[in-house]
């Protein structure tokens, strides 16, 4: 069976660590492949290979396509910074860092939690709340006084594993379903809604 872009990477893929999301959606079709290294070249035929030859592409088309970027949510979380309100950016990616600069809103938070972080400070990924809550601590901040803010069914589950205080699914694919049963306390489908709320 194909690959679905929306169903199987919403499934298998999304919010989850590169190497995890691979062999989610291998396992999904009883393809078997060796793990591998992180180190692996792109063209072995391993679980790590196959996600950094899937990394290969995604920085190409960073590279000549840019970055999609949703304004409502950029002014979102700009209204936040100037509430005074602490902001991180938690992500799965190796290459937030490249994403943010792409776009040119690094400065909009105060920490990064991504892969690169993760790997170093053995952080399990998502659905594991791990990388969240490190977040919450590298700003100063108990769960429970949090929110999360995610578009990926793995990234909701993390912030419910987490306990924080709010968990607010981003349904950009029509999933909305789907991450309320994830545990979002509530779903938008840009964060600007938010703006809008009494």
């Amino acid at each position: 069976m194909p690959f679905d872009d929306v169903a199987d990477y919403d499934e298998y893929v999304d919010g989850k660590p590169r190497s995890d999301g691979v062999g989610s959606f291998l396992a999904a079709r009883a393809i078997e492949l060796p793990v591998g290294l992180p180190t692996d070249r792109p063209e072995t035929e391993t679980v790590s290979g196959l996600g950094n030859r899937k990394n290969e592409l995604v920085l190409a088309l960073i590279h000549d396509r840019g970055v999609e970027v949703y304004e409502g949510s950029i002014r979102y979380v700009r209204a936040v910074r100037a509430a005074g309100l602490p902001r991180a950016v938690v992500s799965s990616s190796a290459n937030t860092s490249e994403v943010l600069a792409a776009v040119g809103i690094g400065e909009l938070f105060d920490a990064e939690i991504d892969a690169l972080v993760a790997e170093r400070d053995h952080l399990k990924g998502k659905p594991a709340p791990d990388t969240f809550l490190a977040a919450a601590r590298e700003l100063r901040v108990s769960a429970d006084r949090a929110a999360v803010f995610e578009d990926a069914q793995a990234g909701v589950a993390a912030g419910r594993a987490g306990r924080f205080g709010f968990v607010v699914g981003v349904d950009r694919v029509g999933q909305a379903e789907e991450l309320r049963k994830h545990g979002a306390d509530l779903v938008v489908s840009d964060l600007a809604e938010l703006l809008e709320r009494p």
